[in-house]
C-alpha cells in the first residue's frame, strides 16, 4: 500500500489494527501540509516489513497488534530501520508500557485519547530528533521515579556544562554522532561526558535518564 510522496514531506508509516483509527490518523497526517502517509499496516509483521522496505522518517505504531506486537516491531527495527523514529500511539496508560518501550529506544509515546493536533506535534517533535511523551504519562513517570531509590539524585551532585548538555541531548533522542556535531566535539568525548554524567547521577538505563529529563522539563513539546 505504498504511495509516492513529495521529497519535502515527512514520510510516515502508520500501523494500527483498528481500521477506523488507521483511517483517522492517515487523514490527519495527510491534511497537515508537511507530512504524508506512505504506508499502512494492520498487523505487526506488515509494519516491520514496511519500515524495513520504505525507511520512513517516522513510524506511528500501536502497541497491541496481531502477528507481532509493538514491542517486537520496535525491537526488530533497531536492526532493519535504525534511522526511523518511532512514535507509539496507544490506549495503554500504564507507565510499565512506557518504560518497556523507552528501553527499546522509541522516540515518543502518545495516548490515543489525545487530540489530533497533539498527535501531529508529537510526530514533528520525534521527526526533528526529539523525544515526545504524553504529558499525563510523563507525570506518572516522574511520580513513579520519586518512589524508586535507584533514581534519587545523590546530594551534592554537580554536572559540568558539557555533561549536562550531552545528557539533555541524549534524553531528547539524539545519537552520539549528532550530539558531537552540535557541540563541535568528538564522538569519543560525547561518550565520555555521557558516561561521567550518568555515573554522577547514579543512572544505569535510558528510562532513568528520561525520567530525570522529564522532571527538568527537557522533554516539553514546543
Amino acid at each position: 500500500m505504498a504511495q509516492p510522496t513529495p521529497a519535502t514531506d515527512l514520510r510516515i508509516v502508520v500501523a494500527d489494527d483498528h481500521p477506523v483509527v488507521l483511517a483517522g490518523v492517515k487523514a490527519l497526517i495527510d491534511s497537515s501540509g508537511d507530512m504524508r502517509v506512505i504506508g499502512e499496516a494492520v498487523d505487526g509483521l506488515t509494519a516491520a516489513r514496511l519500515a524495513a522496505e520504505l525507511q520512513p522518517d517516522v513510524l506511528v505504531l500501536d502497541v497491541s497488534m496481531p502477528g507481532l506486537n509493538g514491542t517486537k516491531v520496535a525491537d526488530r527495527m533497531r536492526e532493519t530501520a535504525p534511522r526511523t523514529r518511532i512514535l507509539v500511539h496507544t490506549v495503554h496508560e500504564d507507565v510499565g508500557y512506557l518504560r518497556q518501550m523507552l528501553e527499546l529506544g522509541v522516540n515518543g509515546y502518545i495516548l490515543k485519547r489525545s487530540s489530533g493536533d497533539q498527535l501531529v506535534r508529537a510526530i514533528r517533535a520525534v521527526a526533528e530528533g526529539g523525544v515526545y511523551i504524553d504529558p499525563l504519562i510523563a507525570g506518572k513517570l516522574v511520580g513513579a521515579s520519586a518512589q524508586k531509590p535507584e533514581v534519587v539524585i545523590r546530594p551534592g551532585v554537580e554536572l559540568s556544562e558539557r555533561e549536562n548538555e550531552v545528557l539533555r541531548l541524549t534524553a531528547a533522542g539524539y545519537s552520539h554522532k549528532e550530539i558531537a556535531s552540535q557541540l563541535a566535539v568528538s564522538v569519543k568525548s560525547v561518550e565520555t561526558y555521557k558516561a561521567r554524567g550518568m555515573e554522577k547521577l547514579g543512572f544505569q538505563t535510558r528510562v532513568e535518564l528520561v525520567r530525570y529529563a522529564s522532571g527538568k522539563g527537557w522533554l516539553d513539546a514546543s
